[in-house]
C-alpha cells in the first residue's frame, strides 16, 4: 500500500500500524502520507505456532530457536522482537534473538514448521486457527501487539473529503455492531472463518467509536519496539512527525 500511496494510485490505506510507522520511520518525509486515524482500538493476537507433531510445546522452549517469517520486517518478523523482549531474550538492538527464516507466504510457514526448516512462526490467531483444527500445525502460544491494530493514513492530510470519509466509516462500524447477525454471516461467508470462529472474533476486536485521529502515546510505542527490531534507526524518528491529526485517547 505504501508503493500505491506514493505512485498516486490510492489515496488513503488503512493497514497494520506497525507496516505504517516502519514506512516513516525509515523514509520521514519522502514517505508520501501521514497517519490521520484509528481504526481498530484493539491489539492483534498472534498465535505462535510449531508443528504438529514437534516436541515443542510451550513459549520456553523457542529460545535460540528458527523463526519462521514472511519477510524481514514484516509483522511476523517484528512480533519475534516482541516476544523476545518480553522475555528478556533481546541481545543488542536489530540482533534477531532467533534464527531467521524468510519464507513469503502463510502456507509455506506451515510447511516449514513440519519439515523443521523453521521452529515456530506467529500468525494471526483466528487465520491460523484452522490448521489448528485439522491438525496440520499446533498452538502452543499466543502474544498480543504492544499497541493498537489498525491505522487510516492519508496522502494528503488536508484532503477536505477527509472528514465526510471519517463520518462515512464511523456509521459503517455503528452499523456492524448494530447487527451482529448479519456481520458474523458476512464473515462467516466471506473471510474463510467458521460462524463460531467469527462469533469468537468479533468478541475480541475493538473497533474506534470515532476514526478520526491517532494518539502520539501509541506510536511512540510502536517507534520504540521497531527501533529494538532494527526496522528503524537513530533517534530522530519522532512520533510527532508521522501524525498528521493527533487524538488523547491510548489507542
Amino acid at each position: 500500500m505504501i508503493t500505491s500511496l506514493q505512485a498516486n494510485e490510492i489515496d488513503i490505506g488503512i493497514g497494520l500500524t506497525e507496516g505504517w510507522v516502519a514506512g516513516l520511520g525509515k523514509q520521514g518525509g519522502k514517505a508520501g502520507f501521514k497517519i490521520v486515524g484509528t481504526y481498530v482500538e484493539s491489539p492483534l493476537c498472534w498465535a505462535i505456532s510449531t508443528g504438529a507433531e514437534r516436541e515443542i510445546n510451550n513459549v520456553s522452549h523457542l529460545k535460540d530457536t528458527k523463526i519462521g517469517v514472511s519477510r524481514i520486517g514484516s509483522g511476523s518478523y517484528v512480533m519475534g522482537f516482541v516476544l523476545a523482549d518480553t522475555n528478556r531474550w533481546l541481545k543488542s538492538p536489530g540482533e534477531p534473538p532467533f534464527e531467521v527464516v524468510p519464507l513469503q507466504t502463510f502456507a509455506k510457514l506451515r510447511e516449514a514448521v513440519n519439515d523443521k526448516s523453521a521452529d515456530f512462526f506467529m500468525w494471526e490467531h483466528f487465520t491460523s486457527k484452522k490448521y489448528y483444527d485439522n491438525g496440520e500445525i499446533k498452538r502452543i502460544g499466543e502474544i498480543y501487539t504492544p499497541w493498537s491494530s489498525w491505522k487510516i493514513v492519508s496522502q494528503d492530510p488536508q484532503d477536505e473529503r477527509l472528514p465526510a470519509m471519517f463520518d462515512s466509516i464511523n456509521q459503517g462500524i455503528r452499523y456492524f455492531r448494530d447487527h451482529p447477525t448479519e456481520s458474523v454471516d458476512y464473515i462467516s461467508t466471506n473471510l474463510d472463518y467458521s460462524k463460531e470462529d467469527a462469533q469468537k472474533w468479533l468478541k475480541t476486536v475493538e473497533f474506534a467509536d470515532d476514526v478520526q485521529g491517532v494518539s502520539e502515546a501509541t506510536i511512540e510505542k510502536t517507534i520504540e519496539i521497531l527501533r529494538k527490531a532494527g526496522v528503524i534507526h537513530g533517534t530522530d524518528v519522532q512520533a510527532s512527525h508521522m501524525i498528521a491529526i493527533s487524538r488523547t485517547s491510548s489507542a
